[in-house]
């Protein structure tokens, strides 16, 4: 797959601050205190999905690479100095920025580089990495100097790049990975513009300046304070008292209008459409979810069109969409959207097939229980909404809705029925984009355990294809299978508002709530 570099306005749907936008000088100093809605199940940056996890980490690690956010979606280098790629697409060497230090006062190797992917690639016993897959194709990782690291490849990629570049991808130490391989899940330990500070379970999490970060300057906060809410009114109400200065991840527009008449302009707001998702997810294993009859007549009963108008004035969802984000570059048009099953616009007939299906299947008297997170938005409404649609089929659902680190430990452990999963399409190309949907043996990241050939069989064709249109075909094809077999399915897609004291400068927003989350460039302007 080519790599294509979009412009700003083909993937931003809006982004709006509001006040003025002048170029100012950066000030040094201050601590910033930002809520986080939910606590991480894990510091490991690839152990889980969840953005809780990048939210508390990301400001102690770096990457190789980053995306360019005010060049989105192009990349740039973090512990890169530079990188090649070879002609045939299946080499890619880094050159590292030399001393670079880990917060222990260690320096950064090609070694340190390697240890961690050969960690991502093939994870300790019992733990998760959600970046394995994508990492498949990696042959052999080479370190012919302490600054260089080789990747070579088993076959042609050109979307391998763009992963060196996801936020999961933190680098670790070798020496402590070597002591430890699990020693990223409770220690942090990074070199990243912050070193750890303290944690208090169910409270909070703190890093102050890491002095010998490698950029010179920078960062600009003598340090950070991620508070920990489990109420999105909580939230609120901690930013318009000062006790935070915002929330990276979204408020609804009913929160926006709040915030607004309460503060004014001392309140930014930025846009976008978000390249997040809610999914509907079958435990394929557990009957009677294994018969597609039954997963294909649960998907028809959702009047997504509905709920879209429904949904979208008080909750973080707006968009209507197949696999890949609306409004993005990879996005299935809605003239053909609407002919997939569950995204037409006869919700009458659709649930006339639902019961026809049910019947068949001899499940006329379906009841199961609906896993859910408890978190407000958009999590609680969607499965009320879920639970109302299906009773228009005559099916009875019990809601479950538990604190996150319990709703993973579940997904893991596949004891649920029928969940609510999120998926998180941090990068836009859809050979990282559609990994959950590979089957469970090749992605475990695929939550409903299916099995699936013919849609590995497409996805190996859109990874090894060049030409545009044959990848084209061939996404439109995995797209029809996945939903026609409704091991998972999309929801809804979500819509990105971030609420910012005014002071906060430096930030850049982005389709994604995991970049940007390093505040290595963040400072906060003096009080007024």
């Amino acid at each position: 797959m080519t790599y294509l570099r979009y412009p700003l306005g083909a993937v931003l749907a809006a982004v709006v601050a509001t006040g003025a936008l002048a170029e100012e000088k950066p000030v040094r100093g201050g601590i910033l205190e930002y809520a986080v809605k939910s606590e991480a199940p894990t510091f490991d940056c690839a152990g889980s999905a969840t953005y809780a996890v990048m939210h508390a980490v990301s400001p102690f690690y770096s990457m190789l690479l980053k995306v360019d956010l005010e060049n989105y979606p192009n990349l740039k280098g973090d512990l890169a100095k530079s990188w090649t790629v070879s002609d045939d697409f299946k080499t890619i060497t880094f050159e590292l920025h030399p001393n670079v230090k880990f917060h222990d006062g260690s320096i950064l190797t090609s070694e340190d580089v390697k240890a961690t992917f050969e960690r991502y690639r093939n994870p300790p016993q019992g733990q998760t990495s959600i970046i394995k897959a994508a990492l498949e194709d990696i042959d052999t990782i080479e370190t012919p100097s302490p600054t260089t690291v080789v990747f070579k490849l088993k076959a042609p990629n050109k979307a391998m790049i763009q992963i060196f570049a996801i936020p999961n991808a933190c680098i670790y130490s070798a020496k402590k990975l070597n002591e430890d391989p699990n020693y990223p899940r409770q220690t942090i330990m990074g070199t990243g513009p912050f070193k750890f500070k303290e944690e208090v379970k169910g409270s909070h999490l703190s890093g102050e300046r890491f002095e010998g970060y490698f950029r010179e300057g920078l960062p600009y906060l003598d340090g950070f304070r991620a508070v920990l809410f489990t109420q999105s009114a909580a939230v609120i109400n901690a930013i318009q008292g000062g006790q935070v200065m915002g929330e990276f991840r979204a408020v609804t527009p009913s929160e926006r209008k709040t915030l607004e008449a309460a503060m004014g302009d001392k309140i930014k707001f930025y846009e976008s459409d978000w390249s997040t998702l809610l999914l509907l997810m079958f435990n394929t294993e557990k009957p009677p979810f294994n018969d597609v009859r039954v997963r294909r007549a649960l998907n028809l009963a959702i009047d997504r069109w509905g709920g879209s108008k429904g949904l979208a004035p008080t909750t973080l969802l707006r968009n209507v969409g197949g696999l890949s984000r609306p409004n993005g570059p990879f996005a299935t048009p809605e003239s053909e959207l609407v002919k997939l099953p569950g995204f037409g616009k006869d919700i009458k007939a659709a649930r006339e097939e639902a019961k026809r299906l049910l019947k068949e299947a001899g499940q006329e008297n379906l009841k199961f229980t609906l896993h859910n997170r408890n978190i407000a938005s958009p999590y609680t409404p969607t499965g009320v909404y879920l639970i109302d649609q299906w009773k228009q089929i005559g099916v009875e659902v019990t809601h479950s809705q538990v604190e996150t680190k319990a709703y993973i430990e579940t997904m893991n452990a596949g004891t649920y029925d029928v969940a609510i999963e999120f998926n998180n399409n941090v990068l836009e190309d859809p050979v990282h984009t559609l990994l959950q949907y590979l089957s469970y043996d090749k992605s475990p990241v695929n939550k409903s355990r299916a099995i699936d050939r013919e849609l590995d069989g497409l996805f190996e064709t859109m990874l090894r294809e060049i030409d545009d249109n044959k990848r084209r075909e061939a996404l439109l094809a995995f797209e029809k299978r996945a939903i026609e077999q409704a091991y998972q399915v999309p929801i809804l897609w979500w819509y990105r508002i971030v609420a910012l004291n005014s002071r906060v400068k430096g930030w850049h927003m982005s389709p994604s709530h995991l970049f940007g989350q390093d505040l290595e460039t963040v400072w906060l302007a003096p009080e007024k």
